[in-house]
């Protein structure tokens, strides 16, 4: 009797919530439908989702303790039991047809995830545990069932989940590309050369450039976002992880070891411009930053990098600058650079440094006799004819409305005058393919100078311009008109 009086307290002040049942009535329903044929009770429950409720109905419980009280907000037994209807609903009909299945396949012992109620409205996440007693195998007029409330891990597992899917959408979705990388190995090999006692990064990669392609292959890619695929032209993750060695290359291994030196030197925030490639073999510009996070500072085990596509600004810098030091209309240098450029060689040289004063006759002529779009075509015929004459590093500039320069470094009085004659020959063959095409005489007057290291480029430069001139009136004295 004591052992019993034992029992019952129990039971009564177990600190989980605990259901004392009767099984019977769904064993002699189990009974009936094998009877009947029935071999699979999931088929059977799903044909007709009633009997779900049927078999239900054939639980009874016989006596709860009061932690189920407590965790259901029942006043007492009787209350809890005459609302069961409102704790067995909802979403608990897919763990109770696992449920039925166990006791159907002869389980007589298991554990499930399900959902209840409380009578104040509250839902309950719990697990389930049923027992079927010992000595009541064959009846099932006694099983034991408890049920846990896992209602707060439920919820954190399942903000956890919400929160992965939120920053996945937002990884997947980003509009610059994204790269999860493992720089561990890295890391390890720096550790190494620094324990070795490597104190000169720098000038240990110059002496072992073979170091930084270690470093690179190195590098574990863990994830990519869509930003990326389409940035380098690939279908899928795969493709672009097993061809980086074509992202990769080039430029990219100088840049790295900027990078390199930068982790050294305990950089690990970082970002610089960089040269990429798309895997059909356009070159991207890249604006990159680089992030070790912040709890794998130890390891580098995990390295954010984002990529931004600035291949558009980089090329309109360069349109930019190109229209910034080139003339529109002749494609060549333009007075601005021409003058940086003497700048520079009166420097620097490297001398002697040679110069053309170039002179395009009878422009005003035409300009005043058919109009400024005639003189625009000699304009650009005069621009083709200096650009297919003169070779890198000579180059040559319009540095005025019919004016236009060619300035040669390293080069003296022979390479002066082979320079005009091979314009003069250029000049003749653009006259005759342009001939009968606009009736106008392509013509140069030309002056050259060459200017030793010991003189002023300046000097020079009034000397071409007084060839130039003589030039210039011999031609207009032989056609008999004024210089113009």
């Amino acid at each position: 009797m004591e052992s019993m009086t034992d029992f019952e307290s129990m039971f009564d002040l177990a600190p989980v919530s605990l259901w004392l049942e009767d099984y019977s009535g769904l064993k002699r329903l189990f009974d009936r439908w094998r009877a009947e044929g029935v071999e699979d009770l999931a088929a059977h429950l799903e044909a007709d989702p009633a009997r779900v409720r049927e078999c239900m109905a054939q639980w009874r419980v016989l006596r709860v303790n009061q932690s189920t009280l407590s965790l259901f907000s029942a006043d007492s037994q009787e209350h809890l039991l005459s609302q069961l209807d409102k704790v067995f609903r909802g979403d608990m009909a897919a763990p109770v047809v696992h449920e039925l299945t166990q006791l159907w396949q002869g389980h007589l012992g298991f554990d499930n995830q399900t959902v209840n109620y409380a009578l104040d409205g509250r839902r309950l996440d719990v697990q389930v545990r049923v027992r079927v007693l010992p000595g009541h195998e064959t009846t099932w007029d006694r099983v034991l069932v408890s049920l846990d409330d896992i209602t707060e891990r439920v919820r954190a597992e399942r903000e956890r989940i919400e929160s992965e899917r939120y920053a996945r959408g937002l990884f997947e979705h980003s509009p610059v590309s994204l790269w999860v990388e493992d720089f561990s190995a890295v890391k390890l090999l720096l550790d190494d050369i620094r324990e070795r006692g490597i104190d000169d990064f720098a000038t240990f990669i110059k002496v072992h450039p073979e170091f930084v392609t270690r470093c690179i292959q190195e590098i574990r890619v863990i994830d990519v976002n869509r930003e990326t695929l389409r940035m380098f032209v690939a279908t899928d993750k795969d493709m672009l992880l097993h061809n980086l060695s074509r992202v990769f290359r080039d430029e990219m291994t100088e840049s790295f070891a900027d990078q390199l030196q930068d982790l050294w030197n305990g950089k690990t925030l970082q970002q610089r411009e960089v040269v990429n490639y798309s895997l059909a073999g356009d070159t991207i510009n890249i604006h990159m930053q680089f992030a070790v996070l912040e709890d794998r500072l130890a390891t580098w085990d995990l390295v954010l990098v984002s990529l931004v596509d600035i291949t558009a600004r980089k090329k309109a810098e360069a349109y930019l600058e190109y229209l910034g030091k080139h003339d529109v209309l002749t494609q060549l240098n333009n007075r601005t650079f021409y003058s940086e450029e003497l700048n520079r060689l009166s420097r620097k040289g490297p001398w002697p440094v040679s110069m053309l004063a170039i002179d395009l006759n009878g422009l005003k002529h035409v300009n005043d006799e058919s109009g400024h779009a005639a003189g625009d075509v000699l304009l650009r015929r005069a621009g083709e004819v200096l650009s297919m004459a003169v070779d890198a590093p000579a180059w040559p500039a319009r540095i005025g409305g019919d004016e236009f320069a060619v300035l040669m470094p390293k080069t003296d009085e022979r390479g002066a005058e082979a320079m005009r004659d091979r314009i003069l020959s250029l000049l003749e063959l653009n006259n005759q393919f342009y001939s009968g095409q606009s009736g106008h005489v392509l013509s140069f007057a030309i002056g050259t100078a060459t200017c030793e290291a010991r003189e002023h480029l300046d000097s020079a430069l009034q000397r071409a311009d007084k060839a130039m001139y003589a030039d210039k009136a011999r031609h207009y004295l032989a056609r008999g008109d004024h210089v113009a």
